[in-house]
């Protein structure tokens, strides 16, 4: 009765790692934490700078994060065959944290690069922790090769579309709307939601337009030839990817 008591509290999923075995462990999980750190961070690096949201201390974290995770499904599955069950699970983590970054704005959906950049950097991170250098690695310079070679084509040959912030000042607030209207009728864009305050008895119109490169050109042109328009200013904005 007494020994089955004892079974009876025993825990039925319990891990003991003696001293040896952590030290090794270590050794060999310290190598690919260091990679996913590097691999992760360099895309990250990218993201920060164009100025992104999703920058380097996230996707090192993610990256760094998934490795683990990869690392210790096999350690704690021990003789099991089942050693990819605690790994399987962060697919549908990565799911949830790449949601989160979708987001509906004024013109289209955002965030649908940062979640998939989100969903690539985990897969290189899960690599680096199943010891696959080479693949992370090749992963890693095929998402960087996306993300800033590919974005270089398309902004070159004028197919990148992308949003700006107008700030448009002058003298008579009245005039500098009408400006607006002409510039953006010309180009077939519609003037959505403009902020209008005085600051300093400066009337100012602010506005977001959606474009490519060479429209964006043209229609600062036509805002900048308008004898009302006294200043335009333009800023990156924020909603975009």
């Amino acid at each position: 009765m007494f020994l089955n008591l004892l079974a009876f509290n025993e825990p039925i999923h319990s891990y003991h790692f003696s001293d040896l075995e952590q030290l090794v462990l270590a050794s060999g999980v310290g190598s690919r934490l260091l990679a996913a750190c590097l691999l992760g961070g360099a895309i990250g690096i990218e993201r920060e700078y164009h100025k992104k949201s999703l920058g380097l201390r996230t996707n090192l974290l993610i990256c760094c994060g998934c490795a683990m995770f990869t690392f210790l499904s096999a350690v704690l599955a021990g003789d099991s065959p089942d050693k990819g069950r605690v790994a399987s699970n962060i697919v549908q983590g990565i799911g949830f944290l790449g949601a989160g970054l979708i987001m509906r704005n004024r013109f289209r959906v955002s965030g649908l690069t940062n979640a998939a950049t989100v969903f690539v950097v985990a897969s290189i991170g899960m690599a680096c922790g199943a010891g696959l250098y080479v693949p992370a690695v090749m992963a890693t310079a095929i998402v960087l090769i996306a993300l800033t070679a590919i974005a270089m084509l398309e902004t070159k040959f004028n197919i990148k579309m992308f949003s700006l912030v107008y700030e448009v000042r002058g003298d008579d607030s009245n005039a500098i709307e009408g400006a607006v209207l002409n510039a953006l009728d010309s180009q077939g864009k519609r003037l959505f939601e403009p902020e209008r305050d005085i600051i300093a008895q400066i009337p100012r119109i602010s506005f977001s337009v959606l474009g490519t490169r060479g429209q964006h050109k043209v229609l600062m042109a036509t805002l900048r030839e308008s004898p009302v328009v006294g200043r335009l200013l333009t800023f990156h904005d924020a909603e975009d990817e």
